[in-house]
């Protein structure tokens, strides 16, 4: 599975004037050699997923670097974003948006056969971390090391997950007869879980998968099956 990857100072410098002037007041670029005339939200976005990697996140990205990656002027980004932080939380909606994407259809695709609904998911999730899906890894750091506007935004992600592993829970208990006990709680354990042992995984080996799949899938399990007991107590 793959998310497409078109989407691509640590002090930012004072926000010219014209930030919040229509596009049309705004003064000229100072377009120098190689620079282009006009940008989107798209092309920046890419510049910044391309100079992410294993110990490079968000938060540390400057305006200018991202700039210059897009081989644009720094006043042109102004033009989309209001500052790096507006565009970090761009990066972490798209990832969970594009995660939650992948993994339902996992869920689903298991639900519709014999096929373990817990491990096809957790085998997603896993397959999509190896892929080299830089959106994903913004999703698993920029909670633990980003600004204020980076958590928040990771947290609203995590709760869509909730939602809607909640609603799926809730389907697949009413298939099998098999009540939860607080499906939104369980809902939020797996979720959390989840993602407690991707940022783990983002710096394990790729032949530690196999392991990691078992053993995260057998604490999904635990979970759930604890939630059945509890509903027919």
């Amino acid at each position: 599975m793959y998310i497409n990857t078109w989407v691509y100072d640590a002090f930012l410098p004072p926000k010219p004037a014209h930030v919040n002037a229509p596009a049309d007041l705004l003064p000229p670029d100072d377009h120098g050699p190689g620079r282009k005339a006009s940008i989107s939200r798209e092309d920046l976005l890419a510049a910044a997923l391309k100079l992410l990697g294993p110990h490079r996140s968000v938060s540390t990205l400057s305006l200018r670097e991202v700039a210059r990656e897009a081989g644009i002027a720094p006043n042109s980004f102004y033009r989309q974003f209001r500052d790096m932080d507006e565009l970090a939380v761009a990066l972490i909606d798209l990832a969970g948006r594009s995660l939650r994407k992948i993994i339902g259809e996992a869920r689903h695709r298991a639900a519709s056969s014999d096929r373990s609904v817990v491990r096809g998911s957790v085998e997603a999730f896993i397959e999509q971390l190896r892929a080299d899906d830089k959106l994903l890894h913004v999703l698993l750091r920029e909670g633990n090391v980003g600004s204020n506007a980076f958590k928040h935004a990771v947290e609203r992600e995590l709760q869509f997950f909730e939602e809607e592993l909640r609603l799926d829970l809730i389907r697949l208990a009413a298939r099998d007869n098999a009540p939860l006990h607080e499906p939104a709680l369980v809902s939020r354990a797996i979720t959390r879980l989840v993602f407690a042992m991707g940022a783990v995984a983002m710096d394990l080996p790729p032949e530690k998968d196999p392991e990691l799949i078992e053993e995260l899938s057998e604490m999904v399990r635990l979970i759930v099956t604890g939630s059945r007991a509890l509903a027919t107590r």
